[in-house]
């Protein structure tokens, strides 16, 4: 059953977390949340890749528009929108997303599109270890949330293709995923912000000495914690400060000491309470598996894959990208340069510097 806009609203309004609290996060109601239904859907007995089992796995989503079906019976204008770590159903609500991309006319129109805005396991309202396992709860990764976004599309929602999937950040990991597992489930794929590698060097440095700082605070206590091991929490976003940044941006904006100090103070107060240690060890370390580079071949449709030159968590001078979207047959790679409109990371958010882009993906990948 679809809650009330002030549910929605409260739901934009905790979207910030590791990497969407300095990628353009939410900071209001918008007209989106006044008409996006929401919804749940439940897996019985849901297997996860480690062997471990939930009895039932609850799915929250998000959704705009109305399925339409082709001749043939198939769903053929549902878009699938990925958000990232740490983020909720409410996240791709964002203003610089989705005022630019939803609309009359617009690449995403919602009187066009079906939109579906999942909440990833582990994050918003869906299952996650704070629901009462805590570090009892399976060990999931990316393979089982695509799993589980299939299961809840084509059971739940009765959806059984998909006319885009795009991926911001550990969305961007994830269309990989579905590119390869599920290759003739839709028509283009458009990742946005990421790697196509395992998540080694200064990737998975940065993401374990997160984890580490919360688990070496004693008030973590193995995860039985009666309140929020703060310590760490507020070491682990520390760090999401610095892999989120925009360099740029953040001289610009914060050109004194001063004014560099309270950017620092007043995000961290805004983003600590709403982290829960636990879900932040478990969503952080689901990328643990993640590596489609050996099979990037079997990605059959249209791939529009897009980083930007400012992003610490993806930085150009690895020179990955480049190659390996020569593996992609119908593969294009864009690296945005560093400039005034640029947000670091963030940038996958800020659709009005890639929507051309994205047009453009949508008009190549069209049935004839």
């Amino acid at each position: 059953m679809p809650r009330t806009t002030a549910r929605l609203a409260s739901l934009l309004l905790v979207a910030s977390s590791a990497f969407t609290a300095f990628a353009q996060a939410p900071a209001h109601v918008n007209k989106w949340a006044t008409i996006a239904k929401e919804g749940f859907y439940t897996i019985p007995n849901f297997k996860f890749g480690t062997g471990e089992t939930l009895p039932e796995l609850k799915l929250q989503y998000l959704t705009l528009g109305t399925p339409h079906k082709d001749a043939a019976g198939h769903t053929d204008n549902a878009v699938l929108l990925l958000h990232g770590t740490g983020g909720n159903a409410s996240t791709l609500l964002s203003p610089v997303f989705s005022d630019v991309l939803f609309g009359p006319g617009q690449p995403l129109d919602i009187t066009k599109y079906y939109l579906i805005l999942p909440a990833d396991i582990g994050m918003g309202e869906s299952s996650k270890p704070s629901d009462g396992l805590h570090m009892k709860f399976p060990a999931y990764d990316y393979d089982d949330m695509v799993r589980s976004q299939q299961i809840m599309l084509t059971e739940g929602l009765h959806v059984d293709h998909l006319r885009l999937i795009l991926g911001t950040s550990m969305g961007c990991m994830q269309s990989f995923v579905w590119g390869e597992a599920y290759p003739e489930f839709m028509d283009a794929l458009a990742p946005f912000a990421c790697q196509a590698v395992e998540l080694a060097g200064r990737n998975r440095m940065w993401r374990y000495m997160a984890i580490q700082g919360i688990k070496n605070d004693p008030a973590w206590m193995g995860g039985e914690y009666k309140t929020e091991p703060i310590q760490g929490i507020t070491f682990a976003n520390e760090l999401s400060i610095i892999a989120g940044s925009a360099p740029l941006q953040m001289q610009k904006n914060q050109p004194t000491r001063e004014l560099a100090e309270k950017f620092v103070d007043q995000s961290l107060a805004r983003s600590v309470p709403t982290i829960d240690a636990n879900n932040y060890i478990y969503y952080v370390n689901a990328s643990r598996n993640y590596d489609p580079s050996k099979h990037l071949d079997r990605i059959k449709v249209p791939l529009l894959w897009i980083n930007s030159a400012d992003d610490f968590i993806n930085p150009p001078e690895l020179g990955l990208a480049q190659k390996q979207i020569k593996e992609i047959p119908k593969g294009r790679f864009i690296l945005l340069p560093i400039t005034d409109a640029t947000r670091g990371h963030g940038t996958h958010t800020n659709a009005a510097i890639w929507k051309d882009d994205l047009i453009q993906l949508m008009k190549e990948s069209e049935k004839k």
